[in-house]
């Protein structure tokens, strides 16, 4: 009935999969459990216990093969048709969380969204860019979800059909640089595939400090800049890219980018505050998008 797949990296996901996995003994369900690592180099031998529960798996590739192939696998490894996507670095939030998931499967062809949230406590300074990114802009109640329903979709928990995977599968051509989930929605769109929003949210643990994840930031500015340029979604599906393309328009990507090196310190000194502005990080990313070779 249900295979949940989670490609780990670098990550312990026993916690996750015995929690899910107690979830699933109360369900009496035919459920599998499938963990397919991305050749990592720790936690391998921890994660080894998960194959000591019941219909659950943890195997480990030779070769790294990136975000969107390894996502791929797991589908193609995946015994049932209903496929429940999990990202390693999350927990669900609620106990009736897969219950809630099994009511949703029905013939019809959508995928179904179940949202993310962060703990409320607030990190270390030295991991607050990321939360307060994600609790402003990723921690969406349904409602807010439901305004632009596909590009609030994330890929971190999520619920699908094998025979819809088959049409929108992620692609394994773009470059590993992160806005696949923005690629996979639009793909959505174009086979017309309706995207409902649950309250069933998983928690997301994996908090990168402020400089990993402004690097991963800057990364994303980079795969989202090859999707426009190779036409793969259109200039204007994301905010940044639209902004972007206005700002070329008229001639001021030059000016903007020689702001950005000019004072890119004294942004990089508030974003790792303890109060980061997500407009001066919305600031920061578009300025280095417009330092990057136009097409």
């Amino acid at each position: 009935m249900l295979s949940i797949l989670i490609p780990t990296y670098n990550y312990n996901v026993v916690s996750l999969v015995e929690k899910l996995h107690n979830q699933a003994l109360e369900l009496s369900i035919a459920l599998e459990i499938i963990c397919l690592d991305d050749a990592s180099a720790f936690f391998t031998n921890e994660n080894q216990q998960i194959n000591q529960f019941q219909n659950c798996s943890f195997l480990v590739l030779q070769k790294n093969i990136g975000r969107s192939a390894i996502r791929n696998l797991l589908a193609q490894k995946a015994t049932y048709e209903n496929l429940l996507f999990l990202d390693a670095d999350t927990i669900p939030v609620h106990k009736d969380f897969l219950s809630t998931y099994i009511l949703q499967i029905n013939n019809d062809e959508k995928i179904v969204y179940g949202g993310i949230l962060y703990e409320s406590k607030q990190p270390s300074k030295n991991k607050l860019l990321r939360w307060v990114y994600g609790t402003k802009r990723e921690a969406l109640t349904t409602s807010d979800r439901n305004k632009n329903p596909y590009i609030s979709f994330l890929t971190l928990n999520f619920l699908i059909k094998k025979s819809i995977f088959s049409k929108v599968n992620f692609n394994e051509s773009i470059p590993n640089l992160r806005h696949e989930d923005t690629l996979f929605s639009y793909q959505l769109i174009q086979q017309k595939i309706e995207v409902i929003h649950i309250e069933n949210a998983v928690y997301h643990l994996g908090l990168e400090d402020n400089e990993t994840y402004l690097r991963k930031s800057e990364e994303a500015v980079i795969g989202l800049k090859n999707l426009v340029d190779s036409n793969l979604i259109p200039f204007d599906y994301v905010k940044l890219s639209h902004y972007f393309l206005l700002i070329k328009k008229y001639g001021f990507q030059h000016i903007i980018a020689f702001g950005f090196k000019a004072f890119k310190s004294l942004f990089l000194r508030q974003l790792f505050s303890k109060k980061p502005s997500l407009f001066l990080f919305d600031l920061y990313r578009l300025g280095y998008y417009c330092t990057l070779k136009s097409k």
